[in-house]
């Protein structure tokens, strides 16, 4: 554990895939996909698959919710199987080379071609979820107790320097591509795949650095991976009973972050509708949270040596909160927006490394894949509950502010739960079902 060298190539995929979250999911990709389906859609605004009517801009939403969807039922039946075969490495490089490759293949999106752009990002979403599984399922094995909110806090930093530093090149390719002689589209697709290079590239890194810890485990006769997985599966959800902190913890955490996601989601529009701003502003402001947010993982981590993990997240959502009532009571200019959007950052890199190296430490060893799934699982969930209150409450109301107030209660409630977690008591139950774990296969 602790070694600085692989700690350093594990950190290095974080670089390397928020390109695909920056570049791709954020900025260019639903924008574009949404204008290549107004072209082939009829006088209503529609395109057809297999006879179904999709709204032209419904359609990348609905690519999102597909991929999560699938993710929902995919990893931990994956968790498992990693954890059973120890073949979470090579898990980790197959799924992410088929989503870097499913990214690079997004330049061949055009107007013919919009259909297979989308199943493209279907398969690059989907892998990206699935590879963060593995990657984080790592931190517990380099990283020792005393360590992890720091080198979790270095990953979420990188990831937040890797996606925009190539998110700034590709805005200076996308306003300067007139005078290079590119136009607008050719020079979104030199975008969305250059996330997909960028990834590809630099994950070779951590592929190259970060260890197996234990030999590929050989599947008894007669079984399957897949049956295996179902199985090991099976006997987690017999057990959940034996670890009621982490499963609290994990309820705190779907919550509390449905808000933190929903916020990033919705800050744009707001942005544009209340206050006026233009892409070009948004997108800049993006930038500056990608830089904030670098500064915010690394002073979060030094705060969580003076209070502890569980203070500095429960000191996060506090802001989180203020932040939302703020900008639903009293935000009316442009600068108050980027001020409140540098507070957002600060926040934004501590509470997500915090609550990853919280979560590490209250999982039995052996199988961190399996319950990382389920971290994940609660992380992908926030594209279905925080954006669905959002709307109704925009949508009751009429009021984008409304909306925005709303979402103080999943704060406020995962704060709430968060504070009755026994950390400790977590941690002991974690321990005891790993020496149960031993004891019977002794």
């Amino acid at each position: 554990m602790n070694d600085r060298r692989e700690i350093f190539g594990w950190t290095m995929y974080d670089w390397a895939n928020s390109a695909f979250t920056t570049s791709v999911v954020t900025v260019f990709f639903g924008p574009y996909l949404s204008a290549l389906a107004q072209t082939a859609a009829d006088a209503n605004g529609l395109i057809y698959l297999l006879g179904i009517p999709i709204k032209y801009d419904s359609l990348f939403p609905y690519c999102v919710s597909v991929s999560v969807g699938v993710q929902v039922i995919l990893l931990p039946i994956l968790g498992a199987i990693a954890d059973y075969s120890h073949l979470r490495k090579r898990m980790i490089v197959f799924f992410s080379t088929l989503g870097a490759v499913a990214a690079i293949l997004l330049f061949f999106t055009t107007a013919q071609t919009f259909w297979l752009g989308a199943l493209l990002f279907i398969i690059a979403n989907l892998s990206f979820g699935a590879s963060i599984v593995f990657y984080n399922a790592f931190l517990p094995s380099i990283a020792s107790e005393d360590q992890r909110d720091s080198v979790s806090s270095l990953g979420f930093a990188m990831g937040y320097a890797g996606g925009g530093i190539l998110l700034l090149l590709n805005l200076i390719l996308f306003q300067f591509s007139d005078k290079l002689g590119i136009d607008t589209g050719l020079a979104v697709r030199i975008c969305l795949a250059s996330a997909g290079i960028w990834w590809l590239l630099f994950s070779q890194i951590t592929f190259r650095t970060v260890r197996s810890r234990r030999a590929a485990r050989h599947v008894p006769p007669g079984e399957s991976l897949l049956t295996i997985g179902f199985k090991q599966l099976g006997n987690t959800f017999r057990q959940i009973r034996q670890f009621p902190e982490t499963v609290r913890y994990l309820i705190a955490y779907l919550i509390y972050n449905d808000g933190i996601q929903t916020v990033i989601v919705v800050a744009t529009l707001f942005g544009s509708q209340e206050l006026q701003m233009d892409n070009t502003s948004l997108i800049f402001v993006i930038l500056m949270v990608q830089v904030v947010a670098f500064c915010g993982a690394f002073l979060f981590s030094w705060l969580a040596n003076r209070i502890g993990t569980k203070g500095a997240i429960v000191s996060s959502l506090i802001v989180w909160s203020l932040v939302v009532i703020y900008a639903a009571v009293a935000l009316q200019s442009v600068a108050e927006f980027w001020i409140l959007s540098a507070v957002v950052a600060i926040v934004l890199g501590g509470s997500q490394a915090l609550s990853r190296s919280l979560f590490a430490d209250m999982i039995p060893d052996g199988r961190e894949a399996e319950f990382f799934s389920f971290y994940e699982i609660s992380d992908r969930f926030t594209s279905i509950f925080g954006p669905l209150i959002f709307g109704l409450a925009n949508q009751i109301t009429g009021s984008l502010r409304a909306g925005i107030f709303s979402l103080v209660f999943l704060f406020v409630i995962g704060l709430a739960i968060l504070i009755t977690v026994n950390v400790p008591r977590a941690i002991r139950e974690a321990e005891s079902a790993r020496l149960e774990e031993v004891a019977a296969t002794a």
